[in-house]
């Protein structure tokens, strides 16, 4: 669990970031009045008006950090896999097989009595690779061996690699018919810089913390650390962190032009054998790397010369300990949670082990998990559904376009091409991935994680030199989430979060345009927000807006920001309205298509009243509950100091720059929540 590498929303996950924030809320239930607080005015606090009644009775379950109907959704979809897996067990399906595999990865990471036998051992050859290394070109041969390929790379929202760089094999910004391999920042066993650099009282007792976790996970693996070799390790982490882009630097998308070739590297990166960093990580034929964070990776370099090489062996030896712990002995897995559970999210308890069997699983045979659930829980008619949906939103976003007066005829034709090459996804992908390669022992759990993680790294390896994939998803049917890619110009909206509360055909439609509706509109406006729209229809990046039109555009963006910086959540702690920019210029534009596209569809014409509330009320209180949620402290600071998206109770206050918002429930000036005409912010 050490090492997050630092997120960054636009390419891979303008949207996973915008599922990892669903999975801790939902859209309402069938009934729009349920968790209705009808003592709030709209007006005042929409977010408490739509669910006060809930968040008045809402527990949050002891193993987890947050509460929501979308939460249960996942929940709900551990259970479907876990059963899944069971009936792939029973079938008793041939050696070999997918089925086979997927039932002989679980149950090894289900019987704990072999891995509490097992002890530290399986783990045995790693550590002594790390005891073993005696000079700086070891050093630098054993940190590229930990440099693997992760789809996830930019939006890594565990402790789950033990590299001190990453690497993200995607598609090339400035030729967009390449793949490119991305060098990326990492190296931290907290979740940001800002947990090591910031001087406040809650950081240092989470720094304290820490460093007891630290010195706890060598006693348990009967490597006891003095004093003095624990402070050299925390105080080399500490300089990684120093070389850290901030969350605003990392999403700078320009970043994507900043090309090394190895020469480079060598003389720009100057203290680590990149020679032997690279052939231990498989790249040695590759030419030149988009260096996202060249901080980063020419302070690694220098501190590979400079550090002692024993901090650098008890460091290595912490991340080994930290990122396989959940397949070791559970002393291990306490310890872990202990810190990363307990003290850093607030969790009281940790998740059952079916439910991490199910996560760990899923991790490794996701595609060959996902074509089992769709081909089981998502019928073709509702495939169908959402696939007129993401049409109608489309359409409805085309026409927004066309409408807007301060965008020239130039940019509208530009945003227009773009709007119509957009590659949607719906449901599962076309292809599926063949996991031939993988090999599963039924009685080897980590053995079976360390063979995953090479497999999932080698299929990302072996793009590099062939022709870029649009089609690809990088999402499993069983994950309750949503993505844009605006480089590849493609949307994935997974199985998992078409279905009921979020997309449920029982319910009035204005509802689910409410909720799937503004989520599909959201993804699609990622395409065109502060850094989408720096890609043309090509995925190139490059300018092709003019510059009044960027000018009114950057405006607008400013205004957001400053917004959303006036929220507090705390006394101490208000919203980094820059940091989650681009989620919330996604928000206000697709709630309005989602606004738009319900009223020109079939479905507004014989829509009803129901519980009192008009079509657009249903629509906007159905907003407003997709973002239902309850969050522990702990872990809401953590969200809003690392997470590109704003806590979902200001998420729904989205609305208050909608001018149907405002007719529809009637809302005066001078109630909270009011905004004059031309203090709306209007993007799209």
């Amino acid at each position: 669990m050490p090492l997050r590498l630092a997120a960054l929303g636009f390419l891979l996950s303008l949207a996973l970031g915008c599922a990892s924030a669903r999975e801790a809320s939902s859209p309402a239930p069938s009934d729009p009045l349920a968790g209705v607080d009808a003592t709030v005015a709209p007006g005042d606090d929409f977010f408490a008006y739509a669910n006060g009644a809930w968040l008045k009775s809402a527990e949050i379950p002891a193993d987890r950090g947050d509460a929501g109907p979308g939460a249960d959704l996942v929940e709900e979809a551990s259970r479907r896999t876990a059963k899944l897996i069971q009936d792939a067990a029973a079938a008793s399906p041939p050696a070999g097989s997918d089925a086979r595999k997927i039932a002989d990865y679980y149950a090894a990471f289900m019987n704990e009595a072999a891995i509490e036998r097992s002890g530290l051992a399986p783990l045995e050859p790693l550590l002594a690779r790390v005891g073993e290394i005696a000079d700086r070109r070891a050093l630098a041969a054993y940190l590229g061996s930990t440099l693997r390929a992760d789809v996830d790379a930019f939006n890594n929202t565990d402790f789950d690699t033990d590299a001190v760089l990453g690497l993200w094999v995607a598609q090339d910004l400035v030729e967009p018919t390449q793949y490119a391999a991305f060098l990326l920042q990492g190296g931290l066993g907290m979740p940001d810089r800002e947990y090591y650099l910031a001087p406040t009282p809650e950081m240092e007792t989470l720094r304290a913390a820490y460093r007891a976790h630290a010195a706890a996970m060598f006693e348990l693996a009967g490597r006891p650390l003095s004093s003095a070799r624990l402070d050299a390790l925390l105080a080399l982490e500490h300089r990684i962190a120093e070389s850290h882009a901030s969350r605003e630097e990392s999403a700078d998308v320009k970043r994507g032009l900043d090309h090394w070739t190895r020469a480079e590297l060598a003389q720009r990166a100057p203290g680590l054998d990149w020679a032997a960093y690279f052939e231990a990580a498989q790249l040695a034929d590759v030419a030149r790397f988009v260096i996202w964070h060249p901080s980063a990776v020419t302070a690694l370099a220098a501190l590979a010369e400079s550090e002692p090489l024993e901090a650098w062996r008890d460091y290595l030896t912490l991340r080994l300990l930290d990122h396989w712990a959940p397949y070791l002995p559970a002393a291990f897995v306490n310890e872990g949670f202990a810190f990363y559970g307990r003290t850093l999210t607030g969790t009281p308890e940790l998740r059952a082990r079916w439910k991490r069997g199910v996560r760990a699983t899923n991790a490794a045979l996701g595609d060959a998990i996902g074509k089992l659930y769709a081909r089981r829980y998502f019928p073709p008619e509702e495939k169908r559904r959402a696939e007129l949906m993401v049409r109608d939103l489309i359409a409805a976003f085309g026409e927004r376009i066309d409408r807007l007066a301060w965008m020239s005829a130039e940019t509208k034709l530009r945003a227009k091409q773009k709007l119509a090459v957009l590659r949607i996804g719906v449901g599962y992908p076309d292809r599926w991935r063949d996991y031939a390669a993988l090999a599963v022992a039924p009685d080897d759990a980590l053995g079976n994680a360390q063979r995953a993680e090479r497999f999932e790294s080698d299929w990302q390896r072996a793009k590099l030199g062939r022709p870029v994939d649009r089609s690809e998803w990088v999402m499993t049917p069983q994950t309750v989430n949503a993505v844009n890619l605006p480089a590849m110009n493609a949307m994935n909206f997974p199985a998992a979060i078409l279905q009921p509360p979020f997309f449920d055909p029982k319910r009035p439609a204005a509802m689910d345009y409410g909720a799937t509706g503004a989520t599909i509109g959201h993804e699609i406006s990622h395409s065109f927000d502060d850094q989408g729209a720096l890609f043309d229809a090509s995925g190139r990046l490059r300018d092709w807006w003019t510059p009044e039109d960027l000018a009114h555009f950057e405006a607008a963006g400013v205004r957001l920001v400053a917004q959303y910086s006036a929220y507090r959540p705390f006394a101490d702690l208000a919203l980094n309205g820059r940091l989650v920019l681009s989620e919330n210029i996604a928000d206000l534009a697709g709630l309005a298509v989602a606004f738009d596209a319900f009223e020109r569809s079939a479905d507004r014409a014989r829509a009803p009243v129901v519980g009192g509330l008009s079509p657009e009320q249903q629509l906007f209180v159905s907003y407003a509950q997709s973002w239902r949620e309850k969050v522990r402290d702990a872990l809401l600071r953590q969200q809003i100091l690392t997470d590109s998206h704003a806590p979902g109770a200001y998420r729904a206050l989205t609305v208050r720059n909608l001018d149907a918002w405002y007719d529809a429930f009637a809302v005066r000036r001078g109630q909270r929540l009011s905004l004059a005409p031309n203090e709306r912010v209007r993007v799209w």
